[in-house]
């Protein structure tokens, strides 16, 4: 299976690797599922109140690499403040990092774009 090089950029450099379009439209999917439950929880967001926990995002893909992309939205006051915990590694290299989510977003909307 051939797959295109998704770029992600991080908040410090970027990093790149082989990664189908199949699998970044179901990282889309969650991604979109993500922003809805930070704009859920922004929204109940009152001054003394509570709002109703949401559940963790946390996406895996297991191909030519291991993926691993995670985030509490609950710890966030918006999703343009919302960073997203990415895990990427092989046989021979570990990268565990983060990114804004903002950006994790645009990246994958600009690679599927491309390769649509």
């Amino acid at each position: 299976m051939s797959s295109s090089q998704l770029t992600l950029n991080l908040v410090e450099g970027s990093v790149r690797f082989s990664f189908p379009p199949s699998a970044a439209r179901e990282l889309q999917t969650a991604l979109a599922g993500l922003m809805s439950s930070l704009k859920a929880t922004a929204a109940q967001a009152t001054p003394g109140g509570r709002a109703t926990p949401q559940k963790p995002m946390e996406y895996q893909y297991t191909g030519d690499v291991f993926l691993e992309i995670f985030c509490n939205p609950n710890i966030w006051a918006s999703p343009f403040a919302a960073k997203v915990l990415i895990t990427l590694r092989d046989d021979r290299i570990r990268l565990t990092t983060e990114a804004e989510l903002s950006r994790l977003v645009e990246d994958i909307n600009q690679y599927l774009e491309q390769n649509d």
